[in-house]
């Protein structure tokens, strides 16, 4: 499954490289004409992120958000800022199929706990390593906390799949990070979506050959046209 990524910064299209924010490439003005291009060329799921509040620790594009949602057939995830339960009660509430909790699972074990509780197979865990470690507030910050002590969490609490992105590949279409990929797609039980780095359907081609790895998260090479939506889903169905 290939997924294409929404990532809002000022209300606009973007890409960053590293997470790191100065590196922003705007791709449009209209978050929502994109989402209505990749769901019209064959996405199966949108995965649309605010960037702004990833970095500021709460939402901040939560009207834009809900007009991305409303305006697609296809289900959505998202993310960005969501660290407690009213934030995330209001994200799911736009009809995003999926919450994203990032920096949240990684730093309040319990408060994921709660949210897989409340909202069972509606929660992804965002696994978000550095050389192996988990990134927070933004991907500021580092933790001693290592990407597979917080899947392993992930599966404890009842997360519906995990989010894994090397950010050090983020946006550098350096291709994905397949040996930590997999390393994490072993621990049975709870798939695995990768981000990250993917810059061609080839790299698509070696991640849809891992198992437990069931979808792909693209950006920059989507933009760029280094990926074609309908030629990549069809090479991977094929």
């Amino acid at each position: 499954m290939v997924i294409p990524a929404i990532d809002l910064q000022g209300g606009r299209c973007v890409r960053l490289i590293e997470g790191r924010a100065e590196t922003a490439t705007v791709y449009g003005d209209d978050p929502v004409a994109w989402a209505r291009r990749w769901a019209g060329e064959g996405a199966e799921r949108l995965h649309v992120v605010d960037l702004d509040g990833a970095f500021a620790g709460g939402p901040r594009h939560a009207g834009l958000i809900a007009s991305i949602v409303q305006a697609v057939p296809v289900p959505v995830e998202v993310g960005g800022g969501l660290r407690d339960l009213e934030t995330l009660g209001a994200a799911l509430a736009t009809g995003a199929r999926w919450a994203i909790l990032g920096t949240a699972a990684a730093l309040a074990p319990a408060f994921l706990d709660a949210a897989c509780a409340r909202w069972p197979g509606r929660i992804l865990v965002g696994v978000d390593a550095v050389d192996g470690r988990v990134a927070v507030d933004g991907w500021t910050r580092t933790l001693a906390l290592t990407a597979l002590e917080l899947r392993r969490r992930a599966g404890a609490a009842g997360a519906a799949a995990v989010i894994y992105t090397d950010v050090r590949r983020d946006g550098t279409g350096r291709g994905p990070n397949l040996e930590a990929t997999a390393t994490l797609a072993a621990e049975a039980g709870l798939p695995v979506i990768a981000s990250g780095g993917i810059a061609g359907v080839d790299d698509l081609r070696r991640l849809a050959e891992i198992p437990g790895v069931v979808g792909a998260i693209v950006g920059r090479a989507l933009y760029t046209g280094a990926v074609d939506l309908r030629t990549a889903t069809a090479a991977l169905a094929g």
